[in-house]
């Protein structure tokens, strides 16, 4: 889901007064809807191994034409049979020589096993006022928000002054089958925009359920897999050599936990951090001490030990998966662990994957990159995280008048996201795209691709009311 700059975006970090809007203020009738599409997508498996993207495309094409969408504005696409994106056109005012907005929200999930789980991953609970299942928080919560907000708009006969176009897309998560790549590629026509919505990323923190904080998504980490795999000729268990591939494996994990990379601020995390100290009463020392030119290292390490702060801080590289061994009684030929790095801008995949050899000082270890197709390569692209879109006056006064409409008094806040996300493809097309969402995580509850994955039901209500009204003030004029 896995969330600007001052430079880019000086009136978001503001804070904002007026009438508080609450969830409630949904009729009977909208929240009856939204939980039913909630339901309807949570309960479908969409993961890479056994799932199907394209039956998430095809409920909500049902969901639409019920609506009274045209079939014609309703298309599903896809490379393969179980990799279907769905592309929703909503027409805008007839004659209108504005380009569309585009939003896109993916519809695959992380692999979940229901032995992990307290309840079954792929069945909609909702508890102790709670919705748990997977993709809760990543992120069908959103991809359910917008299909209901589009059904209400379409109710109330709403015309906006251009074209709004949903694309609901595969392989997010993982896969061949990337929806938002394909459909660049393939069908550009289809999905091209003036910018673009993500509310994969972004958000509201949340402290105990109270909203404290809106994040709005200016740039984001860059991902990469890298394969590392030690070899040798095994051998008789009862003779054990020193040379042994597991160990070689292992040893180098140890080495790259014990070896963070260095700490780094830009000018989005900069804006964060200062936003921070103003929230976070109890850190706000610390965080004026590492905004310091030099940082101060002690309070440096103390904020790091906040898993949080401490992906805000530098590239993080973790050991994800691990393998090794053909037979119990045999020294392994082989093993093999995949270690994912989420990159901070301005650092290439190629950087980092020379940086893990220089860590792992092993001649014997051949570190390779993999794609998210699972193609594995010796050398990794060059490429760098792209900088922050440019300040559009639209989607910020519109974001500024909606805050403040549901969230009054909580500060707009810029954020570098730590994981990655789709904006990724649309920014390199050279689409401008925002990480805009009005759903609110705790803090200290964020369960995206864990165990027991789940979210506050009236932080999903809150999230229909707040697209609803944000997809108005940008399109009204």
């Amino acid at each position: 889901m896995n969330r600007r700059t001052v430079l880019l975006f000086p009136a978001l970090a503001v804070i904002l007064l007026a009438p508080l809007l609450t969830a409630q203020q949904l009729g009977p009738a909208d929240r009856q809807l939204a939980r039913s599409i909630f339901q309807e997508v949570i309960e479908i498996n969409s993961s890479d191994s056994v799932g199907s993207t394209t039956l998430v495309a095809e409920a909500m094409r049902k969901r639409l034409l019920d609506a009274g969408f045209p079939a014609a504005d309703l298309v599903i696409l896809g490379p393969t049979a179980r990799k279907g994106n769905l592309i929703v056109r909503y027409r805008g005012r007839p004659g209108s020589t504005l380009k569309p907005i585009l939003i896109i929200g993916h519809t695959d999930v992380v692999e979940a096993r229901r032995e992990d789980w307290t309840t079954d991953p792929f069945k909609f609970i909702e508890k102790d006022g709670y919705f748990y299942g997977r993709g809760t928080q990543d992120m069908k919560d959103s991809d359910a928000i917008i299909v209901t907000d589009f059904i209400r708009l379409k109710k109330d006969a709403y015309v906006p002054d251009r074209d709004i176009i949903l694309a609901l897309t595969a392989d997010e998560e993982g896969g061949k089958s990337n929806g938002v790549d394909w459909l660049l590629r393939n069908h550009h026509d289809l999905i091209d925009a003036e910018f673009v919505l993500n509310p994969d990323a972004g958000g509201v923190d949340l402290d105990n359920g109270k909203p404290v904080g809106m994040d709005v998504e200016a740039t984001e980490k860059l991902y990469a897999d890298f394969e590392i795999t030690a070899t040798n000729p095994g051998g008789h268990s009862s003779l054990p050599v020193p040379d042994n591939a597991i160990y070689h494996v292992a040893n180098a994990l140890v080495r790259l936990e014990r070896s963070p990379f260095p700490f780094e601020l830009n000018a989005v995390t900069r804006a964060y951090l200062e936003e921070m100290a103003k929230l976070v009463l109890a850190k706000a020392a610390d965080i004026h001490a590492i905004l310091q030119t030099p940082a101060d290292t002690a309070a440096e390490a103390r904020l790091a030990t906040d898993p949080t702060y401490n992906a805000i801080f530098r590239t993080t590289c973790v050991a994800t998966m691990l393998k090794g061994g053909h037979a119990p009684n045999a020294l392994p030929a082989m093993a093999q662990a995949n270690v994912n790095c989420r990159i901070l801008p301005g650092h290439s995949q190629e950087e980092i994957r020379k940086k893990l050899i220089a860590i792992f000082a092993d001649p014997s270890l051949v570190v390779k990159y993999k794609t998210d197709a699972g193609e594995v390569f010796d050398v990794a692209p060059d490429r760098k995280a792209l900088p922050p879109p440019p300040v559009r006056a639209d989607v910020v006064e519109s974001l500024k008048q909606v805050v403040a409409q549901i969230f009054p008094g909580i500060p707009i806040i810029p954020e570098m996201e730590s994981g990655a996300s789709d904006s990724i493809y649309t920014m390199a097309a050279g689409i401008p795209s925002y990480g805009i969402s009005g759903v609110g995580i705790d803090r200290n509850d964020f369960r995206a691709h864990g165990k027991d994955e789940r979210l506050r039901t009236e932080s999903f209500y809150t999230g229909v009311q707040f697209y609803y009204l944000y997809l108005k003030a940008l399109t009204a004029k």
